[in-house]
This record gives structure tokens, C-alpha cells and sequence, in this order.
């Protein structure tokens, strides 16, 4: 990557004295250790897993590690070792660069591995058996030195076929939609289903090799002459692996009207495969996971529990999933009589809720089921085949994201077939309709009144899921026998939670990045620090025991929090307009992936990964006008009419994306560069707007807080990615950098006019102060840091400091530097995290002393505040549990954020 063209032969002399000027903001200790470009900086890593037990039954596990400015060129390699010192093969890749072309973020994926893990530089050791890719003959495969995999170029069949060795395991691997054309709100009449499959549009190779490959295929559900549900799978291959990972994508595209029955309901959704069967009906077995890693353990034929018995020895070994003796050797009461006992062909589990499933066989299609179990929560995990091979399976969130469903069907013939439901057919058909009829605001004047009760910005037309989307995760195994039930937990574990490897703290706040210097490992070494760090994980352990208590899942649920909390119903207020969902409000994406990135606890990493993968998702348009855009809070995650940039965000994707190298979250990235495009078609603030105003290519109307902070995080990541439109982002970057800070008022002006074409804020002829409580809390400070670091632009760094060290001051100071007031403002505790960041940068004392003033002493959350639950039981409440009354996710988010970086900023300035 090119640098920076201002300024860069200064930079490092500037940065350099302004650290030795005002190291008291740092403290000794920290100045002391932080680390200098140079050697020390390349240093082995240590990566290690977020849970015990290494990489397991999983096939692969990919990390993101970045490295310190300057420290590894853009061509460096890497080598792995264990803790014996003992090579491990990797396969590494870039993901970032810093402005000088060195390395920010590299990719290391592995296939084999458990305990520490060293990483440097070095030449990277080849697995023994290689993955590789093939794309000859009309088609693509994957071998993995163990399995191979034959893909389709078109057609309604994704894999045409698993094999291990030169046995076939699964074949015809494809996708399966159910669409319900009407839903009866009273008694339900005959319900009549298409049947959609899968239909591919393109297939990419995205890697080869050698210890990992990636293919991707496109396309949509298609049935005779539609097509719609666009779908974008992944397929992940790990060297010497026996299975393969999918990640399944859909975008929902179907028209469902707000009281209307007719329309696009979703009534199935899966992934399908074909199993051949080889074995005698006794020989095949069943395996369908439970609760934790308990399974069904059964054959299609079972010779247990008879009237005869036909041996402890031959009954063993069919539980255990071995190959029987030879028939005559049993009890021959036994044996003359097989034909006599039932063939178990159909088996269905299906999770309609987050507290229970059922399970069901039959001996096949005619015949009534029979009751086989249940429970709570099912670990989504599945197997059938016999003594010479079969599939292992899984969904991943089975249970957190109902109504979810394993079927398997004609176990007795020589082809089984195995659907994972990531919508069970048995449930309710998927409704998106708007929650209500308008009740009669047709003009803006109306729907501000309904804001004014209900919180809502409603708008008709508006609250539409079209262009929404989920992700589901797959696993699957292509065994050489039914596996044993040590290799069975094994398998259920990976799928209930998937291996990942990870870079420690000390290499994420070494590397500076995110926000150089916004965030420190814990410390308790002060009873005010920690008192602070007992807080934090007060509210992080509130949040995620409220998951629970709540019921905080579902397909388009799972990974969202709710917004704020109805004391007198002791309950969130989840059916109130604007007061149920958060999507993101104020950034509690942010504050938990800080909080991550701090203390590398498992936990955090789990959770944020869930909210990542919702808030990306389904609370963002991926399709039709609104593309690019993500909906304010709601009743439904799409239900408002402020469909906005604060909400899209992609600072809240790029953690995940940097420490996984996931695909899809790029994908979502990479989408957002060119949304600055959305506001010619949309105006934000249209309802509140007193000027007149018709968007224009050359005169959009972009505010220089939430609507920046989410387009020029899109800029800055393509930029660092060097992703296909780098160049164009980078000039984005840097000219809306320039034109906000040659604004008269800088960013106190609040907005400018955006030209499209150019790329540039128009400078205003006169002064104007408009200066919102929301601007900053979108992961401005934090981008403004990165941005800082990056970028030589001292005009702009001042523009940035003014914006911080004047939103918490007096009024009458506000007014003596910008000639009038902000006006009313809120968030005060929030925004003490720039009062810190602005003292460390400028050295002002009375910033650093204010910093903490505004913390302790402001609005939010106060030292006299409870800090503990009160016990909840019937009948106040639904379920038992526990609540905090006086919580609010938006005041959790911000105090979580300036908690953090208060700490890391001014942990040493702390009053006594």
C-alpha cells in the first residue's frame, strides 16, 4: 500500500516527542514497557485456544494476529511450533497493512494442534497430507488427503459427492425451501407448500491450499420459473481433516404485507444430503446428540431388548457401533426370527423453542411415529451410516436459534437422506409482517407524536425485512465407520462450540490496534481500579444471564440484547416502539468487543461473536434501495423507519472479522464502501429537517458524526484490507478528513454537503455549532484514534481535539471559543472517554481531571448506584431470575466504553 502523502517524513519525530512530552498521561509503567519499532517488535506469539481442549473433532481453526507498525513486510512468511518446539504445518495469509505497505493483520489457519502454539517468522512446514482444489472437468474438487469433495458449476446440486477413500459417504448435497403462499390467523385450513431447491449462479475458489481451501457458491432457491432467497454458502476444507465446514447465507427477498395472509412465508429452510447405505439393517446406526454431549444410540435394526437374546457379546457391540459377528454365531432363536423385528427408516428431532425438543421415529412414510425422547436443548448434531462408513452432522446454535429440526428419512433403504432444518417445518411459518397497522400516522407531524409515546419513528412501507439476512453455521463428517462415543462427544462438542485459536491481549495492545492506547489489560492493583473492573463484569454477567432469564433467542433473534428495561412490569420493554431491540444503540458491540480485546476471556468472545453476527445480518439491508443501511431500534429489528449509517457500522464487524478472518463478515465490509451512495435516495433526519433540501449528487447532506464514523469505517477497512476499491476508499478517507477539518467550526459545523463524485465535504462560508449527544457514541473516538495514528494531518487531529475537549465544558466556555452554546446535551459519562483521549494527546492536565469528574460524577451509572440484582420470582414476573432496575443498554455501553478507556488512558490520574 502507497503512503500517506502528507507529512510522513515528519510524523514519527512529532509522535515521538509528543510521547516523551507528555508520558505523565501514560504513567512511568506504561511508558516504560509500551514497545519501539524494531526487533522486539516481531517476537513469537502465543496463540492459544478461547476454550480447553484444543482443536478437537473440528477440522481447522483459522486466527487473525496483528503485528506493530513497520515490523513485517507485506511478503513475510510465518512458521508454527508447538510447545515441544515441534513444527506445525500453517497456511498464512495477509488481512491489513498499515499506510507504510508492513503488515497490520495476518491470517494463520491450521489443521492440527492442542495446547499453546508458537507463532514468527519464519518458512511455514507443508502438512503431510495437503488440501487441494481441482478445477477441471465441469466441476470443482477438494481433497483433504482423508476426504475429497466433488462440487457442481450449476444445477440444483451444491456437493455432488463425499468420499473417503473410495467410498462414497454422502452425495447430492443441496439446499431445500418450503414456501407457504397464505397464513390463516384462525383455524388453519388445508395448507398447501412449494418445494423450492437450490440453484447455482457462480462458484469461486476463493483459497487452494495447502492447509486450507475455501469455495464459495451463489445462487437462489429456484422452482420452475422463480427464483428468489438469494444464498451464499461457504465450504471450508482443513489438510488430513475428515470433515468440512459450511457457512450457509440467506437474504430475504419475498414480499410479505402487513395484514394481508398471501405472500412469501418461509415454512422450511435446510440443508439436505443423500447417504448411501451399505450395511445389514443391523450394521446401520443412529446417532442424534441431546442434551450436552448425550446421544440416541440406536440401530435401524435392533437386536436389544428382545424376547431371545441373542448374545451380551453381539448386544454390546451394536450399542458400541461395531460390526456384528456373523449372524450364525448368534442365538439362532434370534436369527431365524430377524425378518420379524422393525426397521427404524425415519428419525426427526426438532427444537421448536429454547426449552425443549422432541424426538420421534417410525418404521417409514405411512406408519405412525413413536415417541423416542426429549429434553431441553439439543446440541443439533446427528449421525447416520453403519460399519463401513457414514455422516456425522451438525448445526451450530441448534437450540439458541429455534425453531431449528434434524430429520432423518429411509435409514432401511440403500439411500438415506439427512436434512438439517435451520427453520423447522414443524413450527409456525416464518412471519415478518409489520407488528401493527399505522393506527393513522400518515404525515411526519403524526408519526413524531407517535416517537413521542412510544419511542417508535415509524413510517409506512418502512418496516420491511426485505433485504435482511442470517448466517448458519455446518459441520459435517465423513466417517470410515460409525465413530465411537468418545469420537461422538468429540464431534458434538465442535459443534456446539467451534475451536478457535487466538492472539493474547499483550499482542492485540502491543500492536496498536483499534484505537491505539484505548485499551489495557485489566487491573486490580488499586482498590478504584478495581472497583471499576468489578463493575465491568457485573454488567457483562447481568447482560448474559439476562439471555437466559429473558429467552433472548431465536432464528432472527439470537445475539441482540434489548434496550432498556419497564420497572413497573419488571420486564424489558420488548413490545414498546423504539425501547425493545437495541441494534447496536450507542455501540454495546463495541464495548464488548473492548472488553475482549482487554482480557481475552472466552465468554466476551462468544457473546460479541453472536451480536456480530445478528447486527451484520439481520439488522442491515443487503438487498434494494435501502442497501448498506441498518434500522434503529425496535419491536422488530427492522420495524423503524430510520433506516441509518450508525447502525451499519462496519466498526462493529471489523474485531471479528481482524481475529478470525472470517469471509462473510469481509463480505459485509466490502458492501459497505460504496453506501455513501444510499443518502440519494434517503435523507436521515427528512422528518426533522427545517431547511429546505433535495439530496444531490453534489450536495448530500452527511453529518459529521453517526453518519461518518459508519462510512468512513468502510473506507478505512477496504483501505487497510487492499481490497478491490482500496484506492477509492483511501481518497474517501483522506478528503472527508481534510473537508471536516477545514470546516469553519470543524466538527462542531455537525455537517457539510457531500459530493459524491469527489468525494469532499463542501467548506461552509460561515460558522455554525451543531453538536449532538449521539455523534461520538457510534465508535467516533475510536475511529478518530486509529485515524489519528494513521494519518499526518494535524489539522484534522485539532479539529477532533476541539470536538473533545468543548463537549463536556461549560457553556459558557463552549460559547467563548464557538460564540454560542451546544445547547442542551446528554451522555456526559460517555463522552468522559474523550476528555481522556484528548488530555493524553495534548497533555492538558485539566482534560485528565475532567475526564474523571465526568465519569464518577455525571449522568449514567454512579459509584451510589445499586451495583447488584434483586431476586425475581412469580408472580412479578415470568420465569424466575434476577433484575437490575436500573439498567439501561445504552448506559451500559457507554460506561462500559469509558470505563476501558479511561483505564488504559489515564489509569495512573485516577483520584484518590
Amino acid at each position: 500500500m502507497s503512503s500517506i502523502p502528507r507529512r510522513s517524513l515528519l510524523k514519527a519525530a512529532a509522535v515521538a516527542g509528543a510521547a516523551a512530552q507528555f508520558s505523565w498521561a501514560l504513567g512511568a509503567k506504561q511508558a516504560q514497557a509500551a514497545p519501539s519499532a524494531g526487533a522486539a517488535d516481531g517476537d513469537p506469539v502465543t496463540l492459544d485456544w478461547l476454550e480447553d481442549g484444543g482443536l478437537g473433532a473440528a477440522p481447522g481453526s483459522t486466527v487473525g494476529v496483528p503485528w506493530p507498525k513497520g515490523t513485517y513486510p507485506a511478503d513475510q512468511t510465518f512458521a508454527l511450533t508447538d510447545a515441544t518446539g515441534a513444527a506445525v504445518p500453517v497456511q498464512s495469509w495477509p488481512l491489513a497493512y498499515w499506510p507504510d505497505g508492513s503488515l497490520k493483520w495476518t491470517a494463520h489457519a491450521v489443521s492440527s494442534g492442542k495446547g499453546k502454539l508458537s507463532l514468527s517468522a519464519g518458512t511455514a512446514t507443508a502438512p503431510a497430507q495437503k488440501v487441494t482444489v481441482d478445477k477441471r472437468g465441469g466441476a470443482v474438487t477438494v481433497a483433504t488427503g482423508v476426504i475429497t469433495a466433488r462440487f457442481g458449476n450449476s444445477g440444483a446440486t451444491l456437493v455432488k459427492s463425499v468420499t473417503r477413500g473410495t467410498t462414497e459417504i454422502a452425495r447430492n448435497g443441496r439446499l431445500v425451501l418450503l414456501r407457504q403462499p397464505e397464513i390463516e390467523d384462525g383455524d388453519q385450513g388445508t395448507i398447501k407448500y412449494e418445494r423450492f431447491e437450490s440453484a447455482i449462479d457462480k462458484v469461486t475458489v476463493e483459497q487452494e491450499g495447502p492447509v486450507r481451501a475455501v469455495l464459495r457458491v451463489d445462487g437462489k432457491h429456484r422452482k420452475g420459473s422463480r427464483s428468489w432467497l438469494p444464498f451464499s454458502i461457504r465450504f471450508y476444507f482443513y489438510a488430513g481433516a475428515d470433515s468440512f465446514r459450511m457457512v450457509h447465507t440467506v437474504t430475504f427477498d419475498g414480499k410479505q404485507e402487513p395484514g394481508k395472509a398471501s405472500g412469501d412465508f418461509i415454512r422450511g429452510l435446510g440443508v439436505r444430503f443423500d447417504v448411501p447405505m451399505r450395511d445389514e439393517s443391523y450394521d446401520r446406526h443412529i446417532r442424534i446428540g441431546g442434551e450436552g454431549t448425550g446421544l440416541l444410540r440406536e440401530a435401524v435394526k435392533g437386536i436389544t431388548g428382545l424376547r431371545r437374546d441373542p448374545g451380551a457379546a453381539v448386544q454390546e457391540a451394536q450399542y458400541a457401533g461395531r460390526k456384528l459377528p456373523d449372524p450364525a454365531t448368534w442365538d439362532q432363536r434370534v436369527t431365524t426370527r430377524l425378518q420379524y423385528i422393525p426397521e427404524w427408516g425415519d428419525y426427526t428431532l426438532s427444537q421448536l423453542s429454547a426449552d425443549g425438543f422432541t424426538l420421534r421415529k417410525r418404521t417409514t412414510k405411512g406408519h405412525g411415529w413413536i415417541g423416542a425422547g426429549g429434553g431441553r436443548r439439543a446440541s443439533g448434531f446427528g449421525y447416520v451410516g453403519g460399519a463401513s462408513g457414514g455422516l456425522s452432522f451438525g448445526l451450530r446454535d441448534f437450540w439458541e436459534k429455534h425453531p431449528a429440526q434434524l430429520d432423518i428419512r429411509d435409514a432401511h433403504t440403500d439411500t438415506a437422506e439427512v436434512t438439517l432444518w435451520l427453520w423447522s417445518p414443524e413450527a409456525q411459518p416464518m412471519d415478518l409482517r409489520f407488528y401493527h397497522d399505522g393506527m393513522g400516522q400518515d404525515s411526519y407531524a403524526e408519526q413524531l407524536e407517535g416517537l413521542n409515546i412510544t419511542y417508535e419513528d415509524y413510517e409506512p412501507g418502512f418496516g420491511t425485512p426485505y433485504g435482511i439476512a442470517r448466517t448458519s453455521e455446518l459441520l459435517f463428517w465423513a466417517n470410515a465407520s460409525t465413530p465411537t462415543p468418545e469420537q461422538l462427544a468429540e464431534q458434538v462438542e465442535a459443534v456446539r462450540v467451534l475451536p478457535q485459536l487466538a492472539a493474547p491481549p499483550r499482542q492485540l495492545i502491543k500492536a496498536k490496534v483499534f484505537g491505539p492506547g484505548l485499551y489495557s489489560e485489566p487491573d486490580r492493583s488499586t482498590p478504584a481500579k478495581a472497583k471499576i473492573e468489578d463493575h465491568l463484569d457485573f454488567l457483562f454477567t447481568y447482560y448474559k444471564d439476562q439471555v437466559e432469564q429473558r429467552r433472548w433467542y431465536g432464528f432472527w433473534d439470537y445475539g441482540d440484547i434489548m434496550h432498556t428495561y419497564d420497572t413497573v412490569r419488571h420486564q424489558w420493554r420488548y413490545d414498546i416502539g423504539g425501547y425493545a431491540w437495541d441494534n447496536s444503540e450507542l455501540s454495546p458491540d463495541l464495548w464488548l468487543w473492548f472488553a475482549y480485546l482487554r482480557s481475552g476471556r472466552a465468554d466476551i468472545f462468544r457473546f460479541a461473536e453472536a451480536m456480530t453476527r445478528h447486527t451484520g445480518e439481520v439488522d442491515v439491508y443487503h438487498l434494494g434501495e435501502w442497501a448498506g443501511l441498518g434500522t434503529r431500534h425496535g419491536v422488530q429489528h427492522y420495524a423503524d423507519s430510520a433506516k441509518q449509517q450508525r447502525i451499519a457500522n462496519t466498526t462493529y464487524r471489523r474485531y471479528y472479522y481482524f481475529l478470525t478472518a472470517d469471509e462473510r463478515v469481509g463480505d459485509l465490509m466490502h458492501a459497505n464502501v460504496d453506501s455513501d451512495e444510499t443518502f440519494l435516495g434517503l435523507d436521515p433526519i427528512r422528518k426533522i429537517r427545517t431547511e429546505p433540501y433535495t439530496p444531490d449528487r453534489h450536495a448530500l447532506s452527511i453529518g459529521f458524526g453517526t453518519d461518518w464514523s459508519g462510512l468512513v469505517s468502510a473506507w478505512l477497512t477496504e483501505w487497510e484490507r487492499k481490497g478491490p476499491k482500496w484506492e477509492k476508499a483511501r481518497a474517501r478517507v483522506l478528503s472527508t478528513m481534510e473537508t471536516i477539518a477545514a470546516q469553519p467550526n470543524g466538527f462542531v459545523q455537525g455537517s457539510g454537503l457531500y459530493d459524491l463524485d469527489t468525494g469532499r465535504f463542501a467548506v461552509a462560508d460561515s460558522p455554525v455549532v451543531s453538536v449532538s449527544h449521539l455523534s461520538a457514541v457510534f465508535g467516533l473516538n475510536e475511529l478518530c484514534a486509529e485515524l489519528i495514528d494513521l494519518v499526518d494531518m494535524p489539522e484534522f487531529n485539532q479539529a477532533y481535539y476541539d470536538y473533545c475537549r468543548y463537549f463536556n465544558a461549560s457553556k459558557t466556555e463552549q460559547a467563548a471559543r464557538y460564540g454560542s452554546n451546544f445547547g442542551t446535551l446528554l451522555l456526559f459519562q460517555g463522552h468522559s472517554r474523550l476528555d481522556a483521549y484528548a488530555a493524553v494527546k495534548t497533555g492538558d492536565a485539566a482534560l485528565a481531571t475532567r475526564a474523571w469528574t465526568k465519569f464518577y460524577a455525571s449522568d449514567g451509572y454512579l459509584e451510589s448506584a445499586p451495583w447488584k440484582t434483586e431476586k425475581l420470582t412469580g408472580p412479578a414476573a415470568l420465569v424466575e431470575g434476577a433484575e437490575a432496575s436500573w439498567i439501561s443498554t445504552n448506559d451500559t455501553a457507554l460506561y462500559g466504553l469509558a470505563a476501558i478507556e479511561n483505564l488504559a488512558l489515564l489509569g495512573d490520574r485516577m483520584p484518590s
